[in-house]
């Protein structure tokens, strides 16, 4: 037996120093942590799991010693973001081989390349990107070769084999019935629950889960999730051919080091969501993990309604950090509740309120043929935009502050789709009518600029002086004052600014007058009015209201004028 170690470890590193792992428990914690000991990435130690990285079409053997006939044997093989082709044989070694012999470099070598030589016999083949095991009972001892290809791409993979499986155990068990329950379902959320595992139930250990969300696939391991959320880091990161590297340096490739127990690691946070991050030329993975202790119920919320989304959970041994997957699940998130559409009738005004950022559905179905068709859109607070469809082709798409109107040209039996998509400022108000029959405006017409200019040089103490634009068209003007005090603000004004909001809803001492007003030349359509009664020194909220024939009224910008405190 010596002589066979002795063979194996002159294979392995070509060094009449080097050691395997003993599976003394009490030293073998300080020899996987001994860098030294594994210098040469050949060596799988027995009952630690090794992270390994495989070049496209680069095969790569591994070798485990088995000392004993026997003896039980396990050797896990992890794909991580690309499938392997795998296999396990059993070597066969030179009778009279020995590490003690003559000691020449000639004879070793020889040695060394009889046994590469050699095919052996073949235990298992995989080839796929589950997680794959060979297990026996009773295994003959020998000199046992792993070799891996990836034909698909550069990857990363894991390895851990054991002579000790029963009592080992680092991969957490999974329950009689492993798969994930959608037990809740809504628009944005996904209620998930699973059994625990007998790891942490029945066997004490300390267990949590980790759940992973995308809308590409499922995956079979925690490996394959961090590796792509990792994708950017493990690409810029891998070794170059040729050059050797310690299977230890994991934090090189993605994985976390063992030298590194006390710094954070993902999988040891009780709740903590890690989400992939944009790397330059490669496309965003949109992707989440979120480890959550030991519960065995979640609820995924900030999804997005009719979307399909996979779920997967792994039990994650937080002593051994290795981890097992459940069969994981997928679903669809329910639709956002169809809005209902809104009838508008021919000539009459529609009031619609909109959400922050909502969208309201309206239809316009003329009952007669028509050579026109005229939409009069009155926003009360900030633009809205409007979208008219018939048949499906787009024929307005605008954006609308005030007052504006548009004419479309008619089409027999034809149905209008409206949407009006709110600001996203806040809340949105406005009045909407639609007609075959165009014969007077339901809002009065609006100048350009709707503001109110007070002059100050006409200031006095009990008095204030303004003026407004008017519009060829003939209107009925109404002033309205509301004394505020001096702490009201802009931003109070602005909240105050609801345009449809007539003169129907002011108090009755508000008001100034009213008056009709016009003009043909545009230039000369100002109108002034000095607003008296007023107390010193107070500040006073004035507003203009414009009356359409119809009897709706458009409100202008309010002006805030104070008078003077000493005359």
């Amino acid at each position: 037996m010596r002589g066979f170690l002795g063979l194996l470890l002159v294979f392995a590193v070509g060094v009449w120093t080097q050691k395997l792992p003993t599976r003394d428990e009490e030293l073998f914690q300080i020899q996987i942590r001994d860098k030294s000991l594994f210098h040469d990435s050949s060596v799988i130690p027995d009952g630690a799991e090794i992270n390994g990285y495989l070049f496209r079409d680069t095969p790569k053997r591994y070798y485990f010693v088995v000392e004993e006939d026997n003896t039980p044997l396990s050797v896990t093989v992890t794909p991580c973001d690309a499938p392997l082709e795998w296999k396990l044989s059993l070597q066969e070694l030179p009778e009279e081989s020995s590490g003690e012999g003559s000691g020449e470099p000639e004879a070793l070598e020889q040695q060394k390349q009889q046994i590469i030589k050699e095919e052996g016999t073949e235990l298992l083949s995989y080839k796929g990107n589950d997680v794959e095991s060979y297990m026996s009972a009773s295994s003959p001892s020998g000199l046992y070769q792993l070799e891996l290809i990836s034909t698909e791409k550069d990857t990363h993979f894991k390895v851990y084999a054991t002579t000790t499986p029963e009592s080992d155990q680092p991969y957490p068990e999974l329950p009689y019935d492993p798969r994930v329950d959608v037990t809740s379902l809504g628009r944005t959320t996904v209620t998930l629950a699973w059994k625990p595992s007998p790891t942490s139930s029945l066997m004490k250990q300390p267990i949590e889960y980790c759940v992973v969300i995308n809308k590409e696939h499922n995956f079979k391991s925690l490996c394959a999730v961090e590796a792509k959320i990792n994708a950017d880091d493990a690409f810029m990161m891998a070794p170059k051919p040729g050059l050797d590297f310690s299977p230890f340096d994991f934090s090189h490739f993605g994985f976390p080091s063992e030298n590194d127990s006390g710094k954070e690691r993902p999988l040891m946070s009780k709740s903590t969501a890690t989400k992939s991050r944009p790397y330059a030329g490669k496309q965003k993975v949109d992707l989440q993990k979120v480890c959550i202790g030991n519960k065995n119920i979640f609820t995924v919320s900030d999804l997005k309604p009719d979307m399909q989304y996979y779920f997967d959970i792994f039990a994650v041994n937080t002593f051994t950090n290795m981890s097992t997957a459940y069969v994981g699940t997928f679903a669809k998130t329910k639709e956002e509740a169809k809005q209902k559409t809104i009838e508008l009738k021919d000539g009459k005004v529609t009031d619609v309120f909109i959400k922050r950022k909502g969208s309201k559905f309206l239809r316009f179905a003329p009952v007669s043929s028509h050579q026109k068709v005229m939409f009069y859109v009155h926003s009360c607070l900030d633009a809205i935009q409007i979208q008219v469809r018939r048949d499906g082709k787009v024929l307005l798409s605008q954006n609308v502050e005030g007052v504006r109107q548009f004419q479309l040209r008619g089409k027999p039996k034809a149905k209008y789709l409206i949407r009006l998509r709110g600001s996203r400022k806040g809340a949105s108000m406005l009045k909407i009518l639609a007609t075959t029959r165009p014969n007077k405006q339901p809002f009065p017409s609006l100048p350009e600029d709707t503001r109110i200019k007070a002059f100050d040089k006409l200031r006095t103490c009990t008095s204030a002086t303004v003026a407004w634009l008017g519009t060829q068209e003939r209107n009925k003007f109404c002033i309205y004052k509301k004394e505020v005090d001096e702490n009201y603000n802009e931003e109070q004004r602005k909240r105050e600014q609801n345009q449809c909001m007539g003169p129907d809803t002011r108090k009755k001492f508000e008001k100034v007058l009213c008056k009709y007003f016009h003009s043909q030349n545009l230039q000369k359509a100002v109108t002034t009015e000095t607003i008296k009664g007023l107390e010193p020194g107070r500040s006073y909220l004035l507003d203009v209201y414009v009356v359409g024939h119809g009897g709706h009224s458009v409100k202008y910008q309010s002006k805030l004028v104070k008078t003077r405190k000493f005359c």
